[in-house]
């Protein structure tokens, strides 16, 4: 049974939405700011995989929707949630809100989640806003958990 939690994190990128929208389903754009690998372009019924090569990580994405310019629904993650981006044109930019929902975890365990959850979209979208407005690479990613 899922939960009626669920995670929103929000950034306004100063860029046309059709930027925005593309390093979100291009991974030669997205590899910047927040995975490493990926197999292939997000398109509606397809499955990618995404991986971070410096924790050893995979997760297999189901893409549900992808409505160009607004919206990309997705499922991912162990155990699978959903996590939508809307894509909303704003005066100064493109207004991006990633919703995560549908956990399977309760109690301690939930807030954990929503808590990882919050923590990591929140720095996918800081590193997005770097990389299309100031051409930056933070590695905020790979610096989150450092190994050594």
């Amino acid at each position: 049974m899922s939960s009626n939690a669920y995670v929103e994190a929000q950034m306004l990128i100063r860029k046309p939405v059709e930027d925005v929208f593309e390093a979100f389903i291009n991974p030669e754009v997205t590899t910047n700011f927040w995975f490493t690998k990926s197999t292939g372009r997000l398109e509606e019924g397809k499955t990618v995989i995404w991986e971070w090569e410096m924790y050893g990580v995979k997760n297999v994405v189901n893409v549900h929707q992808i409505i160009p310019n607004q919206l990309i629904r997705t499922e991912w993650g162990e155990p699978s949630t959903n996590v939508d981006y809307e894509f909303r044109i704003m005066e100064k930019g493109t207004l991006v809100i990633i919703k995560s929902y549908g956990f399977s975890q309760t109690g301690e365990d939930l807030l954990k989640v929503i808590n990882d959850n919050t923590g990591g979209f929140t720095t996918v979208l800081d590193g997005c806003k770097a990389y299309l407005e100031h051409r930056i690479k933070l590695n905020l990613i790979e610096d989150k958990f450092p190994s050594k």
